[in-house]
């Protein structure tokens, strides 16, 4: 059974740094894109990071470029979500999510309906 377990979030102030971590119980994982998608209250799940089969293959969100970091490592089945300059608008619920789909073009990679599994989240919340 593939399982996605993010940890790592918290509650900060504004201008701090948190790191998020997800572990996948996942048969092939470095054959996937992994990608992180965040959703607030009231709002629609949105994207943020994905990080393809080559580990500096990645996207951003315009909202997080520069701020945020995605990494992965496939010897321990890892993603990693390096969040820095957090801002109250970064408050949401933090998802892992994974995608089969080969190298998939910045277009489709941003959309939650190609990733086939999903954590369950973690809570950020950034004070101001």
């Amino acid at each position: 059974q593939v399982q996605l377990v993010e940890s790592g979030g918290g509650l900060v102030q504004a201008g701090d740094s948190l790191r998020l971590s997800c572990t996948a119980s996942l048969r092939g994982f470095s054959d996937y894109v992994m990608g992180w998608f965040r959703q607030a209250p009231g709002k629609e799940r949105e994207f943020v990071a994905a990080i393809r089969q080559r580990p500096d293959s990645t996207e951003y969100a315009d909202s997080v470029k520069g701020r945020f970091a995605i990494s992965r490592d496939n010897a321990e089945n890892t993603v990693a979500l390096q969040m820095n300059s957090l801002k109250p608008e970064d408050t949401a619920v933090y998802y892992c999510a994974a995608s089969p789909l080969a190298s998939p073009v910045s277009a489709i990679v941003v959309k939650p309906i190609v990733y086939n599994y999903w954590g369950r989240g973690t809570q950020v919340t950034v004070s101001s």
